[in-house]
């Protein structure tokens, strides 16, 4: 079996962000259902390219992807922005709610997603599973806290400059669980 054609990495944040970015702008300018519908569109076009470029997608996007569209088109129908904004909590916590399916039948399922990229222990898995799955529930709390108090366009600006940012950094804080739990055979 044949490798999986991988993107290159700024190619995929930048589809990953890119839609993400393109709310931001439009909501700025056209306001919240304009943006919306960009926003849908844009998610379509990024996992098209990616399939495109790659001859498959992974399961989280299209799980994005599938979010988007409903809540999107609920914003859209019924216009009220309620929608929209409760749509990335419904992702993280789909997305904690599988790594506890995960844990909870020892399939640790960020090893399937991360395999080509990561190389470490069981134990590594699973201690980073438990990590993101904690940090994929906090992030759905502070979604929902910042949409139900603040204005929708300091909330559009946090998707942004808060919770891509706290990602990053949460990414990142997982280096040294990386290193500590590298796998014997790919240590340097």
């Amino acid at each position: 079996m044949a490798d999986k054609k991988q993107l290159n990495p700024l190619l995929k944040l930048a589809l990953d962000i890119g839609p993400l970015i393109l709310f931001f702008v439009m909501n700025s300018r056209l306001g919240i259902y304009y943006a919306t519908g960009g926003f849908m569109v844009a998610v379509l076009a990024a996992l098209a390219v990616s399939y495109a470029l790659t001859r498959h997608i992974a399961v989280m996007p299209v799980v994005t992807a599938v979010v988007v569209l409903v809540f999107g088109g609920l914003t859209l129908v019924l216009h009220d922005d309620v929608f929209i904004k409760l749509k990335p909590t419904i992702i993280y916590l789909l997305f904690a709610g599988a790594l506890l399916f995960g844990i909870v039948f020892n399939k640790p399922l960020l090893n399937i997603v991360f395999d080509s990229v990561f190389h470490i222990t069981d134990e590594g898995w699973r201690k980073l599973t438990w990590r993101w799955m904690l940090f994929f529930v906090f992030l759905a709390v502070l979604n929902e806290a910042v949409w139900r108090t603040q204005t929708t366009d300091f909330w559009v600006n946090f998707k942004l400059f808060g919770f891509v940012p706290l990602t990053l950094l949460f990414g990142i804080a997982q280096v040294p669980l990386l290193n500590k739990y590298a796998a014997p055979d790919k240590k340097p």
